[in-house]
């Protein structure tokens, strides 16, 4: 049997800790998840528009096998300077791939479109990315905020607030999996014009409203809708996301656990990794549990990392907030 985990968070997965730091008047911000120990990691990119640093070094021919944290921002190409305040306290704490005297914190990112949400990026000569980068990683803990929070500040739907959201499972044989979204889709997490969630079939203990889904799927709720057909305004997506399990795995075990997790992706949003979305997750493996897996366990392993990231994208929407200057309405104030 699964259930989630006591916080039912990415951080049930031991050796992790998430920051969060935003900035309510440009609407945007950055969340972290730091391995306290080097993590095997992996990414898997399905979006059109991705905006990524550092992932090539993931791939499982390179050379570097474990990463110190993942950055997740807004501000377009802009936020990729927030890596290197994830980098500067780090580097602070003394970590990082050894490389002779010196070491060099290893964070991959990727960044989400929140330019045109309402509010104000008249920043001056240098993006603020880079501080909000470095505010999160000092934030970092076991507990965080989701929702208008983090890399969530500024997210959008087709027809709601996006946000950021986080769940957990706990599998039958005691690994624990966690996900990690910044939703900001071209696509909707609900159907149609309703507050129902797509992905209310994997809910647990109502964790997003508990609405269920509707006695009949109208024909309204079966076309899709984004923000070209809503807003008029294409560019503004991605959704970024981490998926951890506390498992001992190979670089390309991550990498089909990233794959998996993508799946999530299709049952939580509609559409789902189209040419206007950088839909990408990362893959963390803390080995913290002990144990490796079989491939008969790596098998529900990998369907609950697509569950619990399709709880987690709903729980990222359900959770937003309402803000000064939204462009759209927050799915609690319904």
């Amino acid at each position: 049997m699964m259930r989630p985990g006591a916080r039912n968070l990415i951080t049930d997965v031991v050796g992790l800790r998430v920051g969060n730091a935003s900035d309510d008047r440009l609407k945007s911000g950055v969340t972290v998840v730091v391995c306290e120990k080097p993590s095997v990691a992996a990414v898997q990119v399905l979006g059109g528009a991705p905006g990524t640093r550092e992932t090539d070094l993931l791939e499982v021919h390179n050379t570097v096998q474990t990463i110190d944290a993942v950055c997740l921002s807004g501000g377009s190409a802009f936020g990729l300077d927030a890596a290197s305040g994830v980098q500067a306290a780090l580097r602070e704490q003394g970590r990082g791939f050894a490389v002779g005297p010196f070491r060099v914190p290893i964070v991959p990112g990727a960044i989400l479109f929140d330019l045109a949400n309402g509010g104000d990026k008249d920043w001056g000569r240098y993006p603020p990315y880079r501080e909000l980068g470095y505010a999160a990683t000092q934030a970092a803990g076991t507990e965080f905020a989701t929702g208008t929070a983090g890399a969530g500040t500024g997210a959008t739907t087709a027809t709601f607030k996006g946000g950021l959201g986080s769940a957990s499972t706990v599998l039958a044989d005691g690994i624990t999996v966690g996900a990690l979204a910044a939703v900001n889709a071209l696509g909707s997490a609900t159907l149609g014009s309703s507050r129902h969630f797509w992905a209310a079939p994997l809910e647990e203990d109502a964790e997003f409203g508990g609405l269920g889904m509707p006695t009949l799927v109208s024909d309204e709720a079966r076309r899709p809708r984004t923000k070209l057909t809503t807003a008029g305004d294409g560019p503004t997506n991605t959704t970024i996301a981490v998926i951890a399990t506390d498992a001992i795995l190979t670089k390309a075990e991550a990498k089909r656990l990233a794959v998996c997790a993508h799946d999530g992706f299709a049952r939580a949003l509609w559409p789902a990794h189209t040419p206007l979305d950088g839909d990408l997750v990362f893959a963390l493996a803390t080995g913290t549990s002990g144990r490796t897996v079989t491939i008969e366990e790596f098998i529900p392993l990998c369907a609950a990392a697509a569950s619990t990231m399709a709880r987690a994208i709903a729980r990222g929407v359900h959770d937003a907030t309402p803000m000064p200057d939204d462009l759209l309405p927050a799915w609690r104030a319904g």
